[in-house]
């Protein structure tokens, strides 16, 4: 069956300098023909891929706007089919009845995630890669951009190849060895099976532990900001976000609510909640905030806990450093510009890592976000190496691992190799449908649904 020739408009939905109309299919050149008229009358069908030409875009009755037209050719295009791009002007008017004047020449509206997906079936990417291009768009950092970029690039997807490529050899002559006695085939070695399982194994290992800093670039780091009342919080949240926003004043109990912002800091994003001071109190109202405050604290991945190293430590301090208890945090001993009351010592017996700050004052922030990234065990981290970015790429990794698991077991305890090829094979398929060598329609649509229209 001829596949549909579809149209959407890529960039934002929203008034810009330029928006772009991408029309993808074996119709694009025609249907964009009907559309655009080139001031030179030169004709869409006689240029060359990787060309534009100026002019105009018309519906039935009248000159829509000026506009480019760029022509790319199957199979050198994003989604390997012909496409032409109509950048128009970036009005929501003019782009909606441009767009409108491509389905009224034959297009049809593309579904979310259409172009990349042709791209996918049609071999120029696989899902990995595809999967990045979303990513690539939702980042919110340059580590994550970089991440993403070399998972589109295809960093992760040869080191997938490459383990799948050692399990295939060994399949095959596994199962070479076993169907073909009377031919020459070299017997299957143990020691050398159980090492290239072993590699096997190392490497997806190394992949798997790769989803946690994949997860910290795309998602952030939930972070919880606490401390009784007045030892400057809300002062802290306001210098991490680069504004005001929570409310500051001498008035204990003034943050009744979570005031909640995500930062980029240094190309680490903080999920940031500046809570309410944790206290016993008689307010209703401040009460709530302080039941918030707490959830808040049992809930977050990371934990700043400040104190007024002006002041001695009180009893609040203490049912606070309770509260805590094992949990992933570090202590901010705050108003490091007035003289020093606190009992630092008492601190670091409870916390490893102790920053004094003025966050009235910015000081302190460089070493913060040195520790933040200690904590996390990113210090080091390469952010354009190879991540499994998602929960989908995660439990397949996992399986082929359990799977090549099962094999070296079984060669362990010295089962047949019949059993030994069966895990390796399972394996290998956990690794097919991860790039998409072997996957449903039910998956395929499952990962493309979650993209923009347009991409």
């Amino acid at each position: 069956m001829k596949e549909t020739t579809i149209a959407a408009i890529s960039t934002a939905k929203a008034t810009a300098g330029i928006s772009v109309i991408r029309i993808s299919g074996g119709d694009a050149i025609p249907i964009a023909e009907k559309v655009f008229t080139a001031k030179s009358n030169t004709k869409l069908s006689d240029m060359k891929g990787y060309t534009c030409a100026l002019g105009a875009a018309y519906d039935a009755t009248e000159k829509l706007d000026e506009v480019i037209a760029t022509v790319f050719r199957a199979p050198h295009s994003y989604t390997g089919e012909n496409v032409v791009e109509l950048s128009c002007h970036g009005g929501l008017y003019v782009t909606s009845r441009v767009l409108r004047a491509v389905y009224d020449a034959g297009a049809q509206p593309a579904e979310a995630g259409e172009f990349t997906k042709r791209a996918f079936l049609n071999g120029k990417l696989d899902l990995v890669e595809a999967e990045a291009v979303m990513d690539i768009i939702a980042a919110r950092s340059r580590g994550a951009v970089k991440a993403a970029l070399s998972v589109k690039d295809g960093a992760l997807s040869k080191r997938i190849d490459s383990v799948k490529a050692a399990l295939l050899s060994k399949a095959a002559h596994l199962s070479a060895w076993a169907d073909y006695p009377e031919e020459d085939i070299p017997e299957v070695e143990d020691s050398e099976l159980k090492a290239s399982l072993k590699n096997a194994l190392s490497e997806l290992d190394r992949i798997l532990k790769s989803y946690d800093n994949g997860r910290l670039l795309r998602d952030g780091i939930d972070t919880a900001i606490v401390g009784k009342p007045n030892v400057g919080k809300s002062t802290l949240m306001n210098l991490l976000a680069g504004y005001d926003k929570s409310i500051v004043t001498e008035v204990a109990g003034t943050t009744r609510d979570v005031v909640e912002e995500s930062v980029n800091l240094d190309d680490l994003i903080l999920n940031l909640s500046d809570t309410a001071g944790i206290r016993d109190t008689d307010d209703v109202v401040e009460k709530i905030g302080v039941d918030k405050a707490k959830n808040r604290l049992n809930t977050a991945s990371l934990i700043l806990c400040v104190f007024d190293a002006s002041r001695d430590l009180t009893d609040e301090d203490s049912e606070l450093i309770k509260e805590i208890g094992d949990a992933p945090a570090i202590a901010i001993l705050n108003k490091s510009d007035l003289p020093q009351q606190i009992d630092a010592d008492e601190i670091r017996r409870h916390f490893k890592t102790v920053i004094p700050m003025s966050a009235k004052r910015s000081d302190g922030v460089t070493e913060l976000i040195s520790a933040i990234k200690r904590i996390c065990e990113i210090e080091d981290f390469d952010s354009s190496e190879a991540l499994v970015y998602n929960e989908r790429q995660r439990n397949l990794t996992k399986k082929a691992f359990e799977s090549t698991q099962e094999a070296l077991t079984a060669l362990e305890i010295g089962m047949t190799f019949d059993a030994i090829t069966v895990s390796i094979e399972e394996a290998i398929a956990y690794l097919c449908e991860l790039t998409g060598e072997r996957v449903t329609d039910e998956v395929v649509d499952r990962v493309f649904h979650n993209f923009c229209v347009g991409k």
